[in-house]
């Protein structure tokens, strides 16, 4: 059976990466003490046959990590596929969420104000964010997050999956990146008006820096370092790995090392490609 553990800050999003599960087939409990885990997924296969089971966990329920990360591995001893998924957004984009749906955080009370309450539940939840795959929402609608659950739901993880992210600096950098790499001192293809409209997935953008040597040398450097500690890192058993390529504006020149990387990493880790601010273009 393929369990989906949803976790995160409350205001992330969680409710909508839940539904996305239940749009796709997957039987789905909200808010559910872990204490219970084992006993639903029981008595779930034993009525429905394995069939997949998506489950909520916050802090509303006073999770205790400690015991998760136990229950978790019980299950995975036991045969099923046990994937964590944990929504993050920073401090301000949270602040505002709440403000626009006037809804209460779960730890709010007389003494203690809604950014301390985000701070205390981030605290609380962050050993759990270490076994999950991140994402952040800080800068999705509802439907670019289904669109990057859904994304996510359809690998078939074996091993280590290994995320490349492109994203412009301009507009942040991401901040569940285990590396960053910053290709604003390369060539920029913006500067030449005909360039400008494509992004680093259109051939225009590839040829030219295909013929860029600062930019080849670039791609080999992160290529010899992704090759030389990935390894080390699956065999400490991380689940996920996220590889951030940033320059100014997250269309061309992060997208195109993105791409590449991709490539010469295709055949040895699972991958999973995301351009923050990249939409493809027509081929020309």
């Amino acid at each position: 059976m393929k369990i989906v553990l949803i976790s995160g800050l409350s205001g992330s999003g969680k409710s909508v990466a839940l539904k996305q599960l239940e749009d796709v087939g997957y039987y789905c409990v909200d808010n559910l003490p872990m204490e219970l885990l084992p006993s639903l997924v029981a008595l779930h296969d034993e009525r429905n046959g394995g069939s997949n089971l998506g489950i909520s966990v916050d802090i509303r329920s006073r999770i205790d990590i400690g015991q998760t990360q136990q229950q978790i591995q019980l299950l995975r001893d036991k045969g099923h596929q046990v994937e964590v998924l944990f929504l993050e957004a920073e401090e301000g984009v949270l602040l505002r969420r709440f403000s626009e749906t006037r809804r209460c955080h779960p730890l709010s009370g007389p003494g203690m104000s809604l950014i301390e309450s985000l701070n205390e539940e981030r605290a609380w939840l962050f050993p759990l964010r270490e076994l999950a795959y991140c994402i952040d929402t800080s800068k999705m609608n509802s439907q670019q997050l289904r669109y990057t659950v859904q994304q996510w739901l359809n690998i078939e993880r074996k091993g280590l999956l290994v995320v490349l992210e492109s994203f412009g600096f301009k507009y942040g950098a991401p901040n569940n990146a285990d590396f960053i790499f910053d290709m604003r001192s390369l060539p920029n293809p913006y500067y030449d008006p005909q360039l400008r409209p494509f992004n680093g997935m259109d051939k225009p953008i590839q040829d030219y820096l295909d013929c860029q040597p600062s930019v080849q040398d670039m791609v080999g450097d992160i290529e010899g370092f992704l090759k030389r500690w990935l390894p080390n890192m699956q065999q400490e058993s991380r689940s996920y790995v996220t590889v951030a390529i940033g320059c100014t504006g997250g269309q061309h020149r992060s997208v195109y090392v993105v791409e590449r990387l991709a490539q010469a990493l295709a055949g040895e880790y699972e991958l999973l490609v995301r351009h923050r601010q990249a939409q493809k273009l027509a081929s020309c």
